[in-house]
């Protein structure tokens, strides 16, 4: 059995198109980035509304990928931008299709009220209960 190897993802965040810049570093892109995107992080990200992906570059190893993200975060921000719309001019979430959506409150309200309402499983009209008969120690 061969095992897949380990990728890791150096990546910048932003507010908003030329808005405030995270850049980090993981070893779960999809992870960090639905912990960003919703608030999960206590700290910078949160405080400052940084929640769309805008670039990531995957690297084989933890120490290149580290590497790049502490050379990234020295550069000036008009370098940053730049290396940004080099790859994403419009500044898309690249991260947008990637999780389903939340379904909304009147959705599980709804849903709700449909359990709520449905026959429990095995009590007589229950269409689980058709064609049952009770078992005997016979």
């Amino acid at each position: 059995m061969m095992l897949e190897a380990r990728r890791f993802h150096v990546y910048i965040m932003a507010s908003r198109p030329w808005g405030t810049l995270y850049i980090g570093v993981t070893g779960d892109l999809l992870r960090c980035v639905f912990e960003h995107r919703n608030g999960l992080i206590d700290g910078f990200t949160k405080a400052h509304g940084v929640r769309t992906l805008v670039w990531f570059e995957e690297w084989g190893t933890a120490g290149l990928a580290i590497h790049r993200e502490k050379r990234l975060k020295k550069w000036t921000r008009s370098w940053k931008i730049n290396l940004i719309r080099t790859d994403n001019p419009d500044w898309i979430d690249l991260a947008a299709s990637w999780y389903p959506a939340m379904p909304t409150t009147a959705q599980i309200d709804s849903w709700l009220a449909e359990i709520a309402a449905a026959p429990e499983i095995g009590s007589p009209g229950s269409p689980h209960n058709a064609g049952t008969r009770a078992m005997t120690d016979d």
